[in-house]
């Protein structure tokens, strides 16, 4: 992904906005960040892929993957990915308002249900997506018509179980790939929100690799601790560079294309076996104090573990990717775009 001088600039501005690290414990539930919610929404960001005739800036995948980055860097507590790519999607693809109250989103089952919906406590109300006798539909649904049970993922962040009653609820018609460009829309989001993470981690690695001394020597002098760090720095280069092929398919063919659904399988894949390596190579190289409530490490460790299990497990995407590699039955185009 090729950055101009006006997308450089939009990252450094992002780098001020999105700082990295907060005071979350281990064990406490992330908040929703009210005060960065706020700031977002004053400088457009919050709906930034959105139409401007709704109210949205118009920007694409391009923009939107720098923010989704920089807010994994930060572990920000905000719905960015939800409220605009997908419940902000969703409304535009219905034809119905957005407004400017927080939503997320959610795909329920045949019995009104979804289960670990990100940030939906905090929301002021929740884009549904479900399919009935007559197709898809999509309905934005208020908080108080909706029963909640809270949960959280492994990082601590709201990850709630809801309930609508389907009987009750009116929704709009929409196309029948609208399911299913919801899944890899929400998949990139996450790989790009994870590449965000892994930066920060290895940033975090390499800081006190550098500082710390042992024996008379820095630990990044040691060959073992060179030999983890460079695995880590390998494995957030191959999901970063996976993210941006990902990205760059989508703003060229979109969501639809089968080309654009391969890459992202794959970007989701070699994030979410790099997520693994990274967390464990992180811990190693800091040592005891990686492991601590204070420490920032565990902020980005414990979302990328998690992040690779929405919208579709780990081991899901890897079959998809080799059905189709299966399918094709000539890989080396499938990789490359052209023919062997």
């Amino acid at each position: 992904m090729t950055q101009s001088t006006e997308l450089l600039d939009f990252e450094k501005m992002l780098a001020d906005v999105l700082t990295a690290g907060d005071d979350h414990r281990i064990g406490e539930v992330v908040e929703l960040d009210r005060s960065l919610w706020t700031t977002l929404a004053e400088l457009g960001l919050t709906r930034l892929t959105g139409d401007e005739a709704t109210g949205g800036s118009g920007a694409g995948w391009t923009e939107a993957a720098l923010l989704l980055s920089a807010a994994g860097r930060a572990a920000a507590a905000v719905p960015v990915a939800e409220h605009d790519l997908l419940a902000g999607w969703l409304l535009e693809q219905a034809g119905l308002p957005v407004g400017d109250e927080v939503r997320t989103a959610a795909v329920l089952d045949a019995d009104g249900q979804a289960r670990y919906v990100p940030w939906a406590r905090y929301a002021d109300a929740v884009v549904v997506l479900w399919q009935g006798a007559d197709g898809w539909s999509v309905a934005d649904v208020p908080r108080d018509r909706i029963e909640l049970t809270e949960a959280v993922n492994l990082a601590a962040e709201p990850r709630d179980h809801v309930r609508i009653d389907l009987s009750g609820l009116s929704g709009t018609s929409v196309s029948d790939t609208v399911a299913e460009q919801f899944r890899y829309r929400g998949a990139l989001a996450r790989v790009l929100m994870s590449a965000g993470a892994m930066d920060r981690i290895l940033e975090l690695v390499v800081e006190h690799t550098t500082a710390r001394v042992q024996f008379g020597r820095a630990l990044g002098k040691f060959q073992a601790v060179q030999a983890l760090v460079s695995d880590l720095a390998a494995e957030a280069a191959l999901a970063r560079a996976a993210a941006d092929a990902a990205v760059d398919s989508a703003v060229e063919l979109g969501f639809g294309d089968a080309a654009t659904q391969f890459d992202i399988a794959a970007a989701v894949s070699c994030a979410g076996h790099a997520a693994g390596k990274i967390a464990r190579n992180a811990h190693q190289a800091l040592g005891a104090i990686g492991f601590t409530m204070e420490h920032e490490l565990h902020r980005h460790a414990n979302r990328i573990l998690s992040w690779r299990s929405e919208f579709g497990s780990l081991a899901s995407w890897d079959a998809e990717l080799l059905d189709t590699a299966v399918a094709s039955g000539d890989v080396w185009a499938l990789l490359t775009g052209g023919s062997a």
